[in-house]
């Protein structure tokens, strides 16, 4: 009995590739399509989940003290700050930094001297914490320790900005999966096609007496190696629309954080492969189904 090896199999499959050029281009071309519209889509989601990261720095609670408050007594308020639960940072704010700050903002304390602001500039600390749930317990133990006499807080805008994080990620998650689902159904109906193309060849083979995996493998291996070629292609793409993407962010919306490509490259890179290579194997095997069970 004639033995077969690996190198047999993927001869086959690249002689039915070639064989059926046109099938071949036409599910190579939909599955790089899809990947590159469902990479570029999670790419979308990474960003703008990076952005909206950004709003955590809302998670800050400013406390001041008295002006008139002496070194010894604002150094205790810090130290007592630091002790509590859910504090993550605290950060002192002088007289001279806020004065500073306020000019930024304004003119008219242009020209106040440092002299002038120790009778009614106080001392601040910005304090930034780690659970929206429990800031409520901070605000009240804040407000317990001496040498404190204001607390603000954005536990109101924290929390909408949270909210409408969740909301925005849920949202784009649920469309990245319908839009994966509805590439899968493309690229497994393309391969059908492929396999409908040569159903008489399939037939002939199983009326000599081919066994099952003799005719699945040529067909799994075409699978493999169009995923490879697509996914590999898809993969450049994408590589140059988001480095394209990236350069102009970069240039002209400064204020817009987004994640660089080589960061992510291998991630995107395995990716790729990965569906592709499944969904081409997955694609074989159920189009080849009904003509095996026959």
């Amino acid at each position: 009995m004639r033995r077969y090896n690996l190198f047999y199999f993927i001869g086959q499959a690249l002689h039915g590739l070639f064989r059926n050029g046109v099938m071949t281009f036409a599910s190579i071309a939909v599955l790089m399509s899809c990947l590159i519209v469902t990479g570029g889509f999670s790419l979308l989601v990474l960003n703008i989940d990076l952005n909206l990261e950004q709003f955590d720095l809302l998670k800050e609670i400013v406390v001041f003290c008295p002006p008139l408050a002496t070194e010894e007594e604002v150094t205790a308020v810090g130290e007592q700050i630091k002790k509590l639960d859910n504090v993550a940072n605290v950060e002192r704010v002088t007289k001279a930094e806020a004065l500073a700050d306020v000019k930024e903002e304004s003119d008219v304390y242009d020209d106040v001297t440092e002299e002038q602001i120790q009778d009614y500039m106080p001392e601040s600390f910005v304090i930034t914490y780690i659970d929206n749930e429990r800031v409520s317990t901070l605000d009240y133990q804040l407000k317990q320790i001496e040498g404190i006499y204001k607390v603000n807080n954005r536990l109101d805008l924290a929390s909408t900005i949270e909210s409408l994080k969740s909301g925005v990620m849920l949202i784009f998650i649920w469309f990245l999966a319908v839009l994966m689902l509805v590439s899968v159904f493309i690229i497994v109906n393309t391969v059908k096609l492929s396999v409908f193309a040569r159903r008489n060849e399939i037939s002939i083979m199983r009326y000599v007496g081919a066994t099952g995996w003799f005719i699945t493998l040529p067909f799994i291996f075409e699978g493999i190696i169009i995923g490879l070629i697509a996914s590999v292609a898809g993969y450049f793409v994408e590589w140059y629309v988001y480095g394209y993407i990236e350069k102009m962010m970069t240039t002209d919306l400064q204020m817009i954080s987004i994640v660089g490509f080589g960061s992510i490259s291998h991630i995107v890179l395995a990716a790729f492969i990965g569906v592709g290579v499944a969904t081409g194997i997955v694609g074989s095997m159920i189009s080849l189904g009904k003509y095996l069970n026959k």
